[in-house]
């Protein structure tokens, strides 16, 4: 048998103590803050005006009671203090709802604390009436009274009244039923339920929200060309295009309508290389004037005017004009070039050029777009960060401060990071918005990015299973960061909803759009309910993009033919109705049947300027080719109403009134009134 080789190498040296742990929780665990992006890595968002729930998850060991309480720093610096109170009974979940009006950077952080009087009180109304440990419960209680009435913070008369009722909770010769009332009395608990006896402070991590101005969440945007209105096909076929003069005539009654944002196209000049004609056509004739995104030729690129348009004068007049109309302009930001745009000449590295010396144009297979040259931001970032500044900054100068960004994810996020950053530190009144149909991820990540708004799914949401899943998660998963745009159509979608729907459709749609979000829009043409699509695609035939498209808005009103009075109708809704402003109160309820979406939008009291709670209830019927009857069932106590009670609703739409409950009977007509907008009279 081998023996055992003897090491003759010496024993090494064993590792210094390691240093002693530290924990990542404190003495009372907070965890799951909210609203915060990535564990803190992106401020989260709200605007203006905006309630936005703050909560927390916190608790200890044992029996002993905690309370939660929420430290606000405003921008200004100013710390308030809101308590937080338990919701969701047995999650350990605490909330205070606070709204926020001061644009800028807010902190907050959580505090956790074991409640003294509170735990006291919990086992005190338990043990002293069975006769358990009763000089030990009023010895307790004595001491906490004491040392609550000893916080200088306190106002005299609070302390005083403390004071008093430790003598009598400590008097020996007095019954303990009268001791342990004046210990509980209702004032008491006021007195130490708005300034607890706190032990075991625990503070939570540092999160941040910021606050943009109100136009960043609450719009109602109209999108229109100006090149159509106004437009005039001539004697020998060729068209004299609208201007921003003719064009200005059209805000009035866009404001008239109740839109506040009037948002156009491309208004560059546009490329003749490889022009589309008429529905995408590869063969443009002489008299089309091509898609306004393929952007750039001979009179200039991103920071000029196409010449039929007008002048940089007549696109500060139409600013002036929607300004004095009550409309704030937003312009198409397109990070792209037509083959004839002088970048192409001065910036050929701002493309990607192929093997065979031609520069890539822009594909979205099957789709090709020839008339487009997508940008490639790798060659020379810095010299596109600087040119992409400076054209943002040129239209901020006349008078631009909301932008529309053309599909932002096909450029790289961390460019639009920078840029946004970089403008709001300069202007931070400017909203971006991501025209990004795209993956739940990018769409997502752009938000967090700094992108104000976003377009959203919504266009492809039709039916109640979907509609439910959707608007709980704009309303619950990413409101901290996302604000979603609900647009009914676009030029280049036209569902099939709508194509197919008939008048209903349009309606519906739009009912929820303007009821469910604080922002939607539509593109003009809606209210004229245009829904013939060009064959084999989900746009509009004769599309407006590679055509002139004047339209009788007046006429079709005449022949009650326009929805634009149901519009109007909407848009009042929203201005009277403060609840319909917000984002993150909607609460979806539920129907007997599978085409009937029922949600409702509340907001109490004290965050409205009337100080009367304000609710809305929408219940639709989204199949546009049916009649439904069926039953809703309302959780009432999400609008302000209690339980088993009866209470008063309006019809917004028509003017009928009801009495509701938890349970009550609807009919939907899909060919008269397809939706129901309830104003709730509620209890102020």
């Amino acid at each position: 048998m081998a023996k055992s080789a003897t090491s003759t190498t010496p024993p090494a040296e064993l590792p210094a103590e390691e240093p002693e742990y530290t924990p990542l929780l404190g003495r009372i665990p907070i965890l799951e803050l909210s609203p915060q992006v990535d564990d803190g890595g992106w401020p989260a968002t709200a605007f203006s005006g905006e309630v936005v729930p703050f909560r927390a998850t916190a608790f200890r060991e044992g029996h002993d009671l905690i309370g939660v309480g929420l430290l606000l720093l405003d921008p200004s610096g100013e710390q308030t203090e809101h308590r937080m109170r338990a919701i969701n009974p047995g999650t350990d979940r605490w909330e205070a709802q606070v709204q926020l009006e001061a644009e800028g950077l807010w902190r907050y952080r959580v505090q956790a604390y074991a409640d003294e009087y509170a735990t006291w009180h919990h086992n005190a109304e338990l043990k002293i009436p069975a006769g358990v440990d009763v000089e030990l419960m009023f010895t307790i209680g004595h001491d906490i009274l004491v040392r609550a009435s000893g916080d200088k913070r306190r106002s005299t008369a609070e302390r005083r009244h403390l004071t008093e009722t430790a003598k009598v909770v400590g008097d020996t010769k007095r019954t303990a039923e009268e001791r342990l009332t004046a210990a509980t009395e209702d004032r008491i608990v006021a007195i130490l339920r708005a300034r607890p006896v706190v032990s075991l402070p625990t503070l939570s991590a540092t999160r941040s929200v910021l606050v943009e101005r109100t136009r960043a969440g609450v719009g109602s945007w109209y999108e229109f060309f100006p090149r159509s209105e106004g437009a005039k096909k001539l004697a020998d076929g060729s068209w004299k295009s609208g201007t921003f003069r003719t064009a200005a005539k059209r805000l009035p009654e866009i404001a008239a309508m109740g839109f506040d944002v009037a948002y156009l196209p491309p208004i560059h000049p546009i490329g003749r290389t490889f022009r589309k004609g008429p529905n995408n056509s590869l063969d443009a004739g002489p008299n089309d004037p091509g898609s306004p995104w393929a952007i750039g030729g001979p009179d200039g690129g991103h920071d000029a005017i196409h010449p039929d348009l007008g002048t940089e004068k007549d696109f500060v007049y139409f600013v002036g004009k929607a300004k004095q109309a009550g409309l704030e302009v937003a312009l198409d930001l397109a990070l792209q070039a037509s083959p004839d745009h002088p970048w192409v000449t001065e910036h050929p590295e701002w493309f990607t050029t192929l093997p065979d010396g031609s520069i890539a144009y822009a594909e979205n297979p099957p789709k090709k777009y020839q008339d487009i040259y997508p940008i490639n931001f790798d060659n020379d970032p810095i010299g596109l960060r600087t040119e992409v500044l400076r054209i943002v900054r040129y239209w901020i100068s006349l008078g631009v401060r909301i932008f529309r960004v053309d599909n932002p994810h096909t450029k790289p996020i961390a460019f639009w990071e920078w840029l946004i950053h970089t403008v709001n530190a300069e202007y931070p009144d400017v909203v971006f918005l991501a025209e990004a149909f795209t993956r739940p991820a990018i769409l997502q990540t752009l938000a967090k990015a700094g992108f104000q708004q976003s377009y959203t799914y919504f266009t492809w949401r039709n039916t109640k299973e979907e509609l439910e899943e959707f608007l709980s998660g704009l309303a619950g998963d990413t409101a901290d960061f996302l604000r979603p745009n609900l647009f009914v159509n676009t030029p280049d979608i036209l569902t099939e909803y709508l194509q197919f729907g008939g008048p209903a459709a349009f309606k519906i749609r739009a009912a929820i759009a303007a009821t469910a979000a604080p922002t939607w829009g539509v593109y003009s043409g809606f209210e004229l309910y245009e829904n013939v699509a060009r064959a084999g695609a989900e746009e509009n035939i004769d599309n407006e993009k590679y055509e002139y498209r004047p339209r009788d808005y007046a006429k079709a009103q005449t022949l009650g033919r326009s929805l634009a009075p149901y519009l109007t109708m909407l848009n009042r809704a929203r201005s009277e109705h403060a609840a319909l402003r917000q984002l993150r109160n909607l609460t979806i309820h539920s129907s007997e049947d599978d085409s009937v979406l029922v949600y409702s939008k509340y907001l109490a009291g004290e965050f409205t300027r009337s100080g009367r709670p304000d609710a809305i209830i929408v219940v639709a019927n989204v199949d546009p080719h049916s009649v439904r009857e069926t039953v809703v069932h309302l959780d009432v106590t999400r609008f302000g109403v209690q339980p088993g009670a009866q209470f008063e609703v309006k019809d917004i739409v028509t003017g009928a009134k009801w009495t509701w409950g938890a349970d009550d009977y609807v009919r939907l007509d899909a060919f008269t009134e397809p939706v129901h907008i309830l104003s709730v009279k509620v209890g102020s």
